[in-house]
């Protein structure tokens, strides 16, 4: 028996043992454990929202934009990237390498769906940082678009800063990811931009 299920079964005896549970005398115990249990095993089921992400499996050509100074061309170099499914089909991991001017840089990714919150949640890690930055948001109607929204502790300052990662996917997997931040400016600008393009055999 999964873990989960195990957690939310015993999450269903607790309740039971509540004094909420006198009084709501039309529900019987094991009828009460068993909808525990499917929401569990809803929760942690992969489905429809995870396979939107199928696009972004592969191996992946990457050019990297970076913005400093949004009035001023980008820095550019080029990266590559393969994403595999983890965890059973629940998240897609990236790993990436490359750097401007030849510099090492490396990265992880990693995007999924949430089917308790109903979000897409994505993390991202790389050498250039000693911080976790984590995204949550959604994509829409169409399914090809995503935003999602994070925040950061500005290193300068101690406080935190708004960020967003814009996505968008193309209908061979190729796909552009871009992050928006303040840096030292007082509003947003777009100031990294990663061009996936599938990679040939």
């Amino acid at each position: 028996m999964k873990i989960h299920r195990i957690v939310g079964l015993a999450a269903a005896v607790l309740s039971l043992a509540s004094p909420s549970f006198a009084q709501d005398a039309g529900k019987s115990a094991s009828a009460r454990a068993a909808a525990v249990a499917r929401a569990m095993d809803n929760a942690m089921t992969p489905g429809e929202a995870q396979k939107r992400l199928e696009p972004m499996l592969g191996k992946f050509d990457v050019r990297v934009l970076i913005w400093v100074d949004p009035s001023r061309p980008p820095l550019e170099s080029t990266a590559s990237a393969v994403s595999v499914w983890v965890l059973g089909n629940r998240f897609v991991q990236t790993m990436l390498v490359g750097g401007p001017s030849g510099d090492a840089f490396n990265a992880i990714g990693y995007i999924g769906y949430d089917n308790a919150a109903k979000a897409y949640q994505a993390a991202w890690m790389d050498d250039g940082s000693t911080a976790l930055t984590l995204y949550s948001g959604g994509f829409d109607a169409g399914g090809k678009s995503a935003t999602m929204k994070a925040s950061i502790v500005d290193a300068s300052t101690g406080k935190r800063s708004p960020l967003e990662l814009r996505m968008s996917l193309g209908a061979d997997g190729s796909h552009v990811t871009q992050l928006w931040g303040m840096g030292l400016r007082t509003k947003m600008f777009k100031m990294m931009e990663l061009q996936y393009t599938r990679a040939k055999p």
